[in-house]
């Protein structure tokens, strides 16, 4: 396991093959219109979702409900389990 100071601090972007820093909004739009190009293309249960169990109650319930009523998924689990 790395060292904390080996973390990435900069969010990611991969442009032409290539990794390079972004800010936190070109990040995370990338992330949704990627989100939305696989709902597009093949429907809310392309998506699934895994949510934790340590989190709070409202946390997974906000987790469930953007699955079900934003993303159109039903496939949300947790480690409930085990």
């Amino acid at each position: 396991m790395g060292k904390p100071y080996d973390r990435l601090t900069t969010p990611m972007v991969r442009e032409n093959g290539s990794l390079r820093p972004a800010s936190w909004d070109e990040a995370l739009d990338r992330a949704a219109t990627g989100l939305k190009q696989v709902v597009d293309a093949h429907g809310g249960s392309a998506v699934g979702m895994f949510s934790c169990s340590k989190a709070t109650n409202e946390m997974n319930f906000i987790a469930q409900k953007f699955a079900r009523s934003i993303i159109g998924s039903n496939n949300i689990d947790s480690c409930n389990r085990t």
